[in-house]
């Protein structure tokens, strides 16, 4: 996947005079009751979208959205377990009951076990069922739910992370796999698996597997190339990864070089692209070199 630096100072990013989306265009943002997803709904509420805000944890969520709503801001809510195959087929019976189409999806609903300095993967099941199969079978399930239309072009922005890029792997095999030209789901899932039988085994470390953080890195890992396979084959419907960086959230524990808020100013940039200017199976990375400005306008 090729990655490419998003220029937030660039007032040609995603100019405001190219705005396509209008109050009827519906989005949907995973894990957001807090952190990135949460900053994200606020921001494409207040560029006049409808969005709809998930999360597992229903009282938390619906805390989330009241106070957005107190903020005048068009936010619903509808509780949704990625890593729950029940749930997202209740969410998906759910949005059909309620909306006409959808039009953006932002993957963001991901965990981690470990701490800043802490590598662990006695969680890596829990992790790769949430942070990939999550994302993947939520994905599934709403692609025939998105909009058809020219004008406006569905998109779907998976949240990922640098740690999970193809340099961040030893492993020749895996890496040869990845980097296919015909890569498919079934070649993802067999790395995945191949990775949670080394945990088993307990031989992940000297098998080539990114060394930090290293559950969460293979599950994006598998997401990023997903993205990459999704975008190959989806026509009507535009595919990117975006990685936000060192963000201040929970996961790191408050630590970081920027707010929640700053990374969701450029990943609502991207997710709101013109049509005429949307890429498909990229992956997007906020570089070290950005500057936020104080008025920024998409």
């Amino acid at each position: 996947m090729d990655s490419k630096e998003f220029d937030l100072s660039s007032a040609s990013s995603s100019p405001f005079s190219d705005r396509w989306w209008s109050n009827n265009t519906v989005a949907v943002v995973t894990g957001a009751n807090k952190g990135i997803g949460f900053a994200l709904v606020r921001r494409l509420a207040q560029m006049e979208l409808t969005v709809i805000l998930t999360t597992r944890n229903e009282g938390r969520g619906l805390k989330a959205v009241e106070s957005l709503r107190n903020e005048g801001l068009n936010v619903r809510f509808r509780r949704l377990d990625v890593s729950d195959p029940a749930s997202i087929n209740a969410f998906a019976a759910w949005f059909v009951a309620n909306f006409p189409a959808l039009d953006i999806l932002v993957n963001n609903a991901a965990v981690s076990f470990n701490d800043i300095d802490h590598n662990s993967v006695e969680n890596a099941e829990t992790v790769i069922k949430t942070n990939f199969y999550g994302a993947k079978l939520l994905t599934q399930a709403l692609l025939p739910l998105f909009r058809s239309s020219s004008s406006s072009r569905s998109r779907i922005l998976n949240i990922t992370s640098r740690l999970g890029t193809i340099d961040k792997v030893k492993n020749e095999k895996v890496k040869e796999i990845l980097q296919s030209e015909d890569l498919a789901e079934e070649d993802i899932d067999g790395v995945v698996d191949a990775f949670l039988q080394d945990v088993k085994r307990g031989t992940w470390k000297k098998k080539g597997w990114p060394a930090l953080w290293t559950d969460y890195a293979v599950s994006k890992l598998a997401l990023n190339a997903y993205t990459r396979v999704l975008a190959k084959r989806s026509r009507s419907v535009s595919v990117n990864s975006f990685c936000p960086g060192f963000t201040q959230t929970s996961m790191t524990g408050g630590k970081g070089t920027h707010t929640a808020d700053a990374a969701a100013v450029v990943g609502a940039r991207l997710a709101l692209l013109p049509p005429h200017r949307l890429p498909t199976g990229q992956f997007f990375s906020w570089g070290p070199n950005y500057d936020t400005p104080r008025n920024s306008k998409l």
